[in-house]
């Protein structure tokens, strides 16, 4: 069950930006310590910095390689990957297609993703 919620997590609000899912899926609490070093709180953080990824690259995919369950925590590992077009960690846009590697850790309360 936890990791249909990571699944959604990144196919539904992050690949597809449909924030009509957060609320069955995040903890009103939820916290965030994104791959690029951001920190956020809440459903409007998560929001503002997802809109910021979206906007500096087009295409933008998390693609799942493997999801661990133990208990209420999943470890995903992944690859993230999208088109450079707008100012992205201090960079102007390249035009190219950007590829990096990531792994997450999940914790759940009450079935919702509570730490991220």
């Amino acid at each position: 069950m936890y990791k249909e919620q990571v699944r959604k997590f990144y196919e539904i609000l992050w690949n597809n930006q449909d924030i009509h899912v957060m609320p069955s899926l995040l903890h009103e609490n939820f916290t965030f310590r994104g791959s690029l070093g951001e920190e956020k709180q809440g459903h409007t953080g998560l929001t503002e910095y997802m809109n910021t990824i979206h906007k500096s690259l087009s295409h933008y995919r998390c693609i799942i390689e493997e999801l661990v369950s133990e208990k209420n925590k999943v470890f995903a590992k992944m690859f993230f990957t999208g088109i450079h077009q707008g100012r992205f960690m201090g960079y102007a846009p390249t035009q190219q297609q950007l590829i990096w590697n990531g792994c997450a850790l999940f914790t759940f309360n009450n079935k919702r993703i509570a730490d991220l």
